[in-house]
């Protein structure tokens, strides 16, 4: 594993157009059909509007926080998104959420980078907000990975996620599944 020599951090809301390229990028990568509930043209068509939004969400506050490696010379190389469902609501594949938890999305590293750290590292910056959230802390977080997606769900599992055995149905596709995996606040924080 080389050194790291990117910063991780969270976005700031304004810097949407970065946060627009990075996915776009996430979406042209030849795993994203199994890896992302998104297409890029989906993406490609949404407003500045909409990724201005996204980025201001995901910038500060308690429902959001996304994370980015930046190279030095400023290039977004990866990104992950943790998500604060509420105890009460409903998820986006339709299931109840029966307590208060984080849910990690938009998992992206440029595969050039693949393999140097990045990943890890953007996991640890992730898992240490959501950890640092109170009223009500969070004893876990979740991410769903498609069957089909074995690079990722090998990931997952090294870093100390462990499958719930919760499967739902992909939206919009006939017959493919989504795996729940499931990371738990260590005792120690």
């Amino acid at each position: 594993m080389s050194e790291i020599r990117h910063v991780i951090r969270t976005v700031r809301g304004d810097e949407w157009a970065k946060v627009k390229e990075l996915r776009i990028a996430a979406l042209l990568d030849p795993a994203a059909p199994v890896a992302f509930l998104e297409t890029v043209e989906q993406a490609q068509e949404r407003s500045d509007e909409f990724w201005q939004g996204r980025a201001e969400g995901a910038s500060h506050g308690r429902a959001a926080r996304q994370f980015v490696a930046e190279a030095p010379d400023g290039t977004w190389d990866g990104s992950v998104t943790v998500l604060v469902e509420e105890g009460g609501t409903t998820d986006f594949f339709d299931q109840a959420v029966e307590q208060t938890q984080g849910h990690v999305v938009g998992v992206f590293v440029r595969s050039g980078q693949r393999g140097t750290g990045l990943t890890e590292a953007l996991f640890a910056a992730a898992l240490e907000w959501a950890w640092g959230l109170d009223e009500p802390v969070l004893e876990h977080v979740r991410l769903f990975v498609h069957e089909e997606n074995a690079r990722a769900g090998a990931f997952y599992r090294r870093y100390g996620f462990e499958p719930s055995g919760t499967v739902v149905p992909v939206p919009g596709d006939t017959g493919a599944k989504e795996l729940e995996y499931v990371y738990r606040r260590p005792a120690a924080v």
